[in-house]
């Protein structure tokens, strides 16, 4: 099925077992754009026209999300990576710039971390390296505050529920009330969240993110790793007054990235970058995609 609006084209792939729903728009070298958990390919709406005048924009609804299929598993990296491969794959790729944002972000330190040698560029906003995020909960009294309700999720069947109750005024409180530039999240865009967390199935696999991500055997398996240098080009936006993650988690990026690593700090923004900077955003992502 593909169905055309303000020039992108919304799609459907089954790969890794899943259908997953895609947004794309231009031609050319693929850029993938991986949004976070409790969101949807609606988020980059400001980044899908302006990268598609020179590249190939793909931006899928991550399994569990939206109009993607919501199945009970499958939600640790290695398999949301598996996921994004196949999309590649499907499309006759073999290679790809992986953008994400915030969890988005973390699959994307993920996939150029265990398979670099499908991913050409690599740029994060706001999102945490998964290993170095489990290593600052513990040693890190500023990422613990900030990270009260991520903790909150970890307990069972009470979050769904609570959240399923009283849907708009979650909504509101993760992201109206987060944003630092309030104007990224009107009335609309917020009646499209709903929406999109409304549909069956898509409140639990959304914590099935956060509970896969600290879950014990991951935690486990994590802390004992080292943490492998990732030896692709990288970009790192930040926003700086984020009230989810602390600013310890841009100390030594060069301890996480091995090849050419550009930072670049966005001042009187917050957690939600793309949409609160989305004119800066798009530049600094453009003129990096444009160095390859």
């Amino acid at each position: 099925m593909t169905t055309a609006f303000s020039g992108w084209h919304h799609q459907y792939v089954e790969t890794n077992h899943v259908r997953l729903h895609y947004v794309t728009q231009g031609e050319g070298e693929l850029v993938i754009l991986l949004h976070s958990v409790l969101e949807f390919w609606y988020s980059w709406r400001f980044q899908i026209p302006a990268l598609a005048r020179q590249f190939r924009v793909v931006v899928p609804d991550l399994r569990g999300c939206n109009d993607s299929d919501k199945p009970a598993t499958g939600y640790d990296l290695d398999t949301l990576s598996q996921d994004v491969l196949g999309l590649m794959g499907s499309l006759g790729y073999s290679r790809a710039h992986i953008i994400g944002h915030a969890w988005g972000g973390t699959l994307a330190w993920h996939l150029a971390q265990t398979m670099p040698e499908s991913v050409n560029r690599l740029a994060i906003l706001n999102g945490a390296h998964p290993q170095q995020f489990r290593r600052l909960l513990v040693s890190n009294l500023d990422q613990l505050r900030r990270s009260w309700r991520l903790l909150a999720l970890q307990l069972p069947a009470l979050p769904e529920w609570m959240i399923e109750q009283n849907l708009p005024g979650f909504v509101r409180s993760f992201f109206q009330n987060q944003a630092v530039r309030k104007g990224a999240f009107s009335a609309q865009n917020a009646e499209l969240y709903q929406a999109a967390l409304g549909k069956p199935g898509a409140i639990a696999a959304a914590l099935s993110y956060y509970r896969q991500l600290l879950s014990l055997p991951t935690w486990m398996q994590g802390w004992s790793a080292p943490i492998e240098p990732i030896d692709v080009p990288t970009l790192v936006l930040w926003g700086e007054e984020d009230t989810f993650f602390s600013q310890a988690l841009l100390d030594n990026l060069t301890a996480l990235v091995k090849a050419p690593l550009q930072l670049r700090q966005i001042p009187q923004c917050g957690h939600w970058i793309q949409q609160e900077a989305p004119q800066v955003v798009n530049r600094e992502l453009l003129k990096f995609l444009c160095e390859a």
